[in-house]
């Protein structure tokens, strides 16, 4: 399909979903594009094949493996680094997981880079420990061949099941996590941490948001479902400037993106700030005192729930910021937000050449 008709389509999509809502205010803004290639700055390959001739890129539904490593969404120079990567598995021996028969080592390869340094953090993801003595001999002359390479892992995920990582994540390497910066503002991959894959659109994202809420009166913040941390940092620096005294909560599950989070805002000189470990729902619902001016909520593609939507509209914040990956759930959402009315809206690309995209919306407290 057409770029501009993707985008229209998408654009069409939102609107339906919004049709029920209180929209008399509403400013829609035009539809943020993305590259149309080499947008990604994340590769997520199932490893499948023989030892000495891996395939790397997914499983069909026919049960075939097909190789995914010169998908044009990834950057072209991805296809050198996963031929490196290739010779690799054979040297070290790394046999790749077969589904049918339940035997072999190695199950996916995970390839992240960073925009702003083109370092790259690379994480095995593995059955079992038994192959770390030959990842450990073979790594030097990997590094070697690839210098850009920072980050090294083993992920141990045992079970026999669609389940991309687990639990445990061994480092390889002494260093832990890729600098990125967006809008000058310095973020951190780290594994097993959400960090948005489309680098160009997220920037946007983020600055949009840092946009939209520099100018109003806002001194306490929640980054509820804050992953690193990017909406947060962006809205607490920009509104520091007409009051240093901001304060900036954010909440994630992750305990590796809160620790990206909170590096982030020790690199931003920020002092009112405090990441948590927690649950976001949970945390939010049993808060009773210290009522934010701003709630910025970005939830997976389920939402943010009757619950929360309902404890929302009982706390009255100011502002809320509404970022999502799931219009139709968002809709659901907006609609259980009955105290608020949306102020702004933008559509942004952040998946092209599929149904999905990014949502961005303010809304404010009706009085």
């Amino acid at each position: 399909m057409d770029y501009s008709a993707q985008l229209a389509e998408k654009q069409a999509h939102l609107k339906q979903q919004l049709q029920n809502l209180d929209c008399s205010v509403l400013q829609w803004l035009p539809p943020f594009p993305s590259p149309q290639t080499g947008f990604r700055n994340k590769a997520k390959m199932v490893v499948s094949g023989a030892v000495e001739r891996p395939i790397l890129g997914i499983i069909n539904e026919r049960n075939q493996a097909v190789d995914l490593t010169d998908c044009p969404l990834y950057p072209v120079h991805f296809g050198a680094i996963f031929n490196v990567l290739k010779d690799f598995i054979g040297r070290a021996g790394l046999v790749p997981y077969n589904i049918a028969k339940q035997k072999g080592e190695l199950k996916y390869i995970l390839l992240s880079e960073s925009r702003d340094s083109s370092e790259l953090m690379l994480r095995f993801v593995l059955r079992s420990e038994q192959k770390l003595p030959l990842i450990t001999r073979e790594l030097a002359g990997l590094l070697q061949k690839l210098p850009h390479l920072k980050v090294v892992t083993a992920n141990i995920q045992p079970q026999h099941a669609a389940i991309l990582e687990g639990e445990k994540e061994i480092f390889l390497t002494e260093q832990q996590v890729l600098a990125e910066q967006f809008n000058h503002i310095p973020l951190f991959i780290r594994p097993q941490g959400f960090f948005q894959t489309n680098p160009a659109v997220a920037e946007r994202l983020y600055a949009t948001a840092q946009n939209w809420v520099q100018d109003l009166p806002i001194l306490r913040l929640w980054d509820l479902f804050c992953g690193v941390g990017g909406f947060g940092l962006h809205c607490a620096i920009a509104l520091r400037e007409k009051n240093p005294n901001v304060a900036l909560t954010g909440i994630e599950i992750s305990p590796s993106a809160i620790y990206s989070a909170s590096l982030s805002a020790q690199k931003c000189g920020l002092k009112n700030v405090n990441f948590q470990s927690l649950d976001a729902a949970n945390f939010a619902l049993g808060q009773e005192s210290d009522k934010p001016d701003l709630v910025i909520v970005n939830p997976p593609r389920r939402g943010i729930g009757k619950a929360l939507a309902q404890f929302l509209n009982e706390m009255r914040p100011h502002f809320l910021l509404y970022s999502s990956c799931n219009a139709i759930t968002m809709a659901n959402d907006l609609q259980a937000l009955s105290h608020y009315q949306m102020q702004k809206i933008q559509l942004f690309d952040m998946f092209p050449h599929t149904n999905h995209y990014e949502v961005l919306a303010l809304l404010k407290r009706i009085k």
